[in-house]
């Protein structure tokens, strides 16, 4: 039998890229000044969580707001953040850096579909990645089954670290490789919303079996 790990999944905070509503997946901008509060408010919320272990992607982004968070924390005296490429957002190739609205749009069009939001509606995310690929004139963005299987390689590692100890992991990542991860472990979670910046989604494993306890939430917001 194993101990029960938490997994705390937190999405860094607003970027002036997502200020802008442009496309940012291995693109990488800072933090914007209110992202920055955001992002303390969530790490003040979650002050009194004890991590065992705490891990983010290698994007500056990610860095900074795990570094920001875990200033916060009563017990991260000591703890070492640990980046992992694995946990990067999904690559968009040459639509990195576009006005999202214009870069759905042809990423709909490869789909046979008008709009942004008719893609997510009536597709999945492996379709929406697979279409990403196949509109990208460069050929660089990441299909499902390549950003899946990297995403997948360094969450099993984690897993693998510290399920027979079990306790609360620290892991701050993105909005398409959070929500995939949630949605590829536990079925019973259909929606699929956009997740909000610095909002946490806390993925738990039990005996073998992985179950969403919360996703996107930031009620645990704690503003000065």
């Amino acid at each position: 039998m194993t101990k029960k790990l938490s997994l705390y999944f937190i999405r860094h905070g607003q970027t002036y890229l997502n200020k802008y509503e442009r496309m940012q997946g291995w693109s990488d901008a800072p933090l914007t000044p209110e992202g920055l509060e955001n992002v303390k408010a969530s790490g003040r919320g979650l002050a009194d969580v004890e991590f065992i272990a705490a891990y983010s992607s290698d994007l500056q982004r990610t860095v900074a707001t795990a570094n920001a968070m875990l200033k916060e924390n009563k017990h991260a005296y000591g703890l070492e953040l640990e980046q992992r490429p694995e946990f990067r957002e999904t690559f968009f190739g040459s639509f990195e850096g576009m006005k999202g609205d214009e870069a759905w749009r042809t990423i709909a069009a490869e789909r046979g579909l008008a709009t942004a939001q008719e893609l997510l509606d009536q597709s999945t995310v492996p379709q929406i990645l697979n279409a990403t690929r196949a509109a990208d004139p460069a050929d660089d963005a990441e299909d499902f089954e390549m950003f899946w299987s990297r995403v997948e390689k360094g969450f099993l590692d984690i897993i693998n670290r510290h399920r027979s100890i079990g306790g609360n992991v620290f892991i701050v990542a993105h909005g398409v490789t959070i929500s995939n991860i949630i949605h590829e472990l536990d079925p019973s979670v259909t929606q699929r919303s956009s997740l909000d910046n610095a909002s946490v989604s806390i993925l738990s494993y039990e005996n073998g079996l992985f179950k969403a306890e919360k996703v996107n939430d930031t009620s645990h917001f704690k503003f000065e």
